[in-house]
């Protein structure tokens, strides 16, 4: 089957490398695809996410985050936040554009994806959503596929578990549920669950579940889809924080004013799935989320954060 359509595999590498140049790319990338193929939810909730990365990389240059990290544990965190995004949209990318290969042709290609070193996990689920239609177990499979695809190169390696995930900057904001993923709508208000347990594959496909719930299953689902819709990607906190604060100054930079284009590279990876392996628990429904009206504690986290950064300024200064 390889043989019968090297221009799709050709077409496929060819938008990927295009697309996957940095976060904004990433980011407009997955929203279009799925303007275009709207029963495919991942590719939004992925898109909002990837918004979410561009905020941490751009903070670590903003007017706060520099005052209280080095530049090594800045540089460090960059890097982090950059090879999730570029790690997960490798992989993610070539299955959104074969799946759309598809449907133009009326046939499954899905066995083209072993050109592209996708699991067989998700070669078996694409070849299921094809027949089955269910589009939220396509969804929940695509996070189940995403969170293992970042395991061995990221949270594994040995350089990020060293220089990252034990460093207390990380601790301390893992502890302290500073670290968000954040839906803002255009009305000012903010919605989204804090991120705890980010080391946990498990805590983060939880995460991801119930994010798709917020996303497609809330009285807000709609909001927050205009929002993307309206609003341009930049990659700074600015994009939403204008709505949330009217007459607030930029603390954060535009994404494409600060960083350079980073030059990846991945060596051929080995499937992460194993046959045996128990996955159906993660298709059981996600935890009800308590409390995703966020606008009042997001204000009070970026205070607190704030309040530290000039209380350590000022006892160092004594």
């Amino acid at each position: 089957m390889e043989l019968q359509y090297p221009d799709i595999i050709k077409m496929i590498c060819k938008k990927t490398i295009s697309q996957n140049r940095d976060n904004i790319s990433r980011t407009v990338s997955y929203a279009s695809f799925f303007k275009r193929n709207p029963e495919i939810r991942w590719a939004m909730l992925a898109s909002l996410v990837s918004r979410n990365a561009g905020y941490s990389m751009c903070d670590l240059k903003g007017e706060w985050l520099p005052r209280f990290l080095s530049r090594d544990t800045r540089k460090h965190l960059f890097y982090t936040y950059e090879r999730a995004n570029w790690l997960i949209f490798q992989d993610a990318f070539p299955q959104l554009l074969l799946y759309e290969y598809s449907k133009e042709k009326g046939v499954p290609l899905f066995d083209l994806l072993d050109c592209f070193y996708v699991s067989s996990f998700m070669k078996e689920e694409w070849h299921r959503f094809w027949i089955e239609k269910d589009l939220k177990r396509l969804c929940t499979s695509l996070i189940i596929n995403e969170q293992h695809v970042i395991e061995k190169p990221l949270i594994r390696h040995p350089f990020y578990r060293m220089r990252v995930f034990k460093k207390i900057p990380f601790l301390l904001q893992d502890y302290m549920h500073f670290s968000t993923v954040l839906f803002p709508v255009l009305s000012g208000d903010v919605y989204g669950i804090s991120v705890h347990g980010f080391k946990s594959v498990k805590k983060r496909i939880e995460t991801g579940k119930m994010l798709y719930s917020l996303l497609f299953e809330s009285r807000w689902s709609k909001e927050i889809i205009r929002f993307s819709d309206a609003v341009t990607h930049t990659g700074s906190r600015h994009d939403f924080e204008r709505f949330v604060y009217p007459k607030k100054i930029r603390e954060t930079p535009m994404l494409r004013m600060v960083y350079p284009i980073v030059n990846h590279h991945r060596k051929t990876m080995k499937d992460w799935y194993r046959n045996g392996m128990n996955l159906e628990v993660f298709y059981k429904p996600s935890k009800n989320i308590e409390k995703p009206y966020l606008t009042d504690w997001y204000k009070q986290k970026q205070r607190q954060i704030k309040m530290g950064i000039l209380l350590k300024e000022w006892i160092q200064n004594l």
